[in-house]
């Protein structure tokens, strides 16, 4: 009896305080960790979103000097014919987080064909939020309007 407990003493190991400090350094790291995963994972959808408008812009002029100055009527006509990625296939695609839509003006005997596009957040708030900003683009502007207000971005918003 005696050599058995010799033997447990011998034995090394974690006692109870150890395993609780080394618990509370993983927990305190993962608390930190977290926020800032999820703060890098919204700045890079924004980054993603505002580059699809551009893309997408890029693509209507495209789609624009080929059809007689009239925009693509939507993103799948985008998809047929100038090779926008598949992934903005329907009338509201959602891309990394963003929901895009695009509206569509033909062109009249008084005005040019128009056409406006908005990128939005799936979800703007919370711990879930997917972005932050809002993006606005339209056939008459030069740069990308964007708010962080939540609400759909448009024309007279501060340009990114």
């Amino acid at each position: 009896m005696n050599s058995l407990r010799r033997n447990y003493k011998k034995q090394a190991g974690f006692n109870l305080i150890e395993l609780m400090i080394v618990i509370a350094i993983i927990a305190l790291l993962i608390g930190v960790g977290v926020p800032a995963w999820q703060a890098m994972v919204r700045r890079g959808n924004e980054t993603t979103a505002a580059q699809s408008i551009q893309t997408i812009k890029t693509l209507q002029t495209t789609y624009a000097s080929k059809h007689q100055g009239k925009f693509a009527a939507n993103f799948d006509e985008l998809i047929r014919s100038v090779q926008l990625d598949p992934k903005f296939a329907g009338q509201a695609p959602v891309v990394n987080g963003y929901t895009f839509t695009m509206k569509v003006d033909e062109p009249s005997a008084t005005k040019p064909a128009f056409y406006s596009i908005n990128a939005d957040p799936q979800s703007a708030e919370g711990i879930t939020a997917t972005g932050t900003q809002h993006f606005y683009f339209d056939s008459t502007l030069s740069t990308t309007k964007a708010t962080e207000e939540n609400r759909p971005a448009k024309a007279d918003d501060p340009s990114i």
